[in-house]
């Protein structure tokens, strides 16, 4: 039984990047050994373990061979004859095939190495082209490593997989899963260059071709959080096309939500004034009941041209909006039908007076 460090710990690694984990295979050893030796089963497809210690993932050898389309159309063959070298060629990137072994020697029989240095995604085999997720894994890789260029003929086998129909196999959930990942990046614009380059972008996402990219670039750029990047990336769309788009992608609902909000409110955003549209505003988006969903809308406003003056006068108007006790005024009111529009006008009056003393 041999293990071996595989995968993106030995890239960035070499990269001189931080390690978020390990992954390890097992070659020569079978699913008893594993059991012998103290490691508990998890793969439900092919034999994964975990380290009784670490409980970090060991996945035996294994080569596969496509049987259907998709992402799910394969079979699997995990034996200990199965080699490193067979484990590693399965795998999609040159620079995701490297394995080091327990000496601290680096197993690249696929030019990893060659292409770090080159600052290349590089397919390592014709086989590359059986699994459609990999179209996007290749734009999720380009939007952490910015300054990576997808291999022309890489690039070649994504339009080849594309035009196939392939990626229309791709069930909604895996394409979201590696769009949010891709969005999480330091550089999402180049997953969606990358995207449009081999013909994804059309199949997936028709209605960000030719979007405006600065304001999800500037969100990138300052850290904000997959809610706000994803209304940023959509909020040259109206509110309905937003709302669909996210729901065929299969979006979370908060991720959706504040996107929706952002698409519908961001022009009133600029242009309200008054203290009645003002609480306007904030009813719409149910702010005093979800001040933090309101406060993230203000964060993705900002990337989209919402000044600092703007923001902090919407947070004044929120946290005056607070203030009227409701309870006493319902308390206070002979008829109850006028309690309404009685709280309305105490909020009014509250926003009216919070934006006079900011004024002074």
């Amino acid at each position: 039984m041999r293990c071996y460090v595989v995968g993106g710990a030995v890239r960035d690694e070499l990269l001189g990047l931080p390690v978020r984990d390990h992954d390890w295979v097992v070659v020569g050893a079978t699913p008893q050994e594993m059991l012998d030796a103290g490691f508990r089963p998890v793969g439900k497809d092919f034999p994964v373990f975990l380290h009784p210690d670490t409980h970090e993932e060991y996945a035996l050898a294994r080569t596969e061979r496509k049987t259907a389309p998709g992402y799910k159309g394969f079979s699997f063959h995990a034996a200990p004859d199965v080699t490193l070298e067979e484990d590693l060629r399965r795998r999609d990137l040159t620079i995701n095939a490297m394995a080091r072994d327990d000496t601290g020697q680096i197993v690249d029989p696929y030019g990893g190495q060659r292409d770090l240095a080159a600052r290349l995604l590089r397919h390592v085999s014709p086989a590359f082209s059986e699994d459609p997720l990999r179209v996007l894994r290749v734009a999720r890789f380009a939007a952490r490593y910015g300054e990576f260029d997808v291999a022309p003929e890489t690039l070649d086998l994504m339009r080849e997989i594309v035009t196939a129909g392939e990626i229309e196999h791709l069930v909604a959930e895996r394409v979201w899963q590696e769009l949010a990942r891709g969005l999480g990046e330091k550089h999402p614009l180049r997953m969606l260059e990358v995207l449009h380059a081999c013909g994804a972008l059309e199949r997936l996402l028709p209605e960000l071709e030719g979007m405006d990219s600065a304001a999800v670039t500037q969100a990138a750029t300052q850290n904000a959080t997959l809610e706000v990047r994803w209304a940023c990336l959509l909020h040259h769309l109206d509110a309905d096309t937003v709302r669909a788009v996210s729901e065929r992608i299969k979006s979370p609902n908060d991720v959706r939500d504040l996107a929706v909000l952002l698409a519908r409110e961001n022009v009133a955003l600029h242009a309200a004034q008054t203290p009645e549209s003002r609480l306007d505003l904030l009813m719409r988006c149910d702010a005093l009941r979800r001040p933090q969903r309101f406060h993230s809308l203000l964060a993705a406003a900002a990337h989209c041209g919402l000044s600092a003056a703007a923001q902090q006068g919407w947070r004044t108007a929120l946290d005056a909006a607070h203030v009227p006790d409701g309870g006493a005024i319902a308390k206070a009111c002979a008829n109850k039908a006028d309690i309404p529009q009685r709280i309305r006008a105490a909020r009014i009056d509250a926003i009216a007076k919070a934006a006079a003393r900011t004024h002074r």
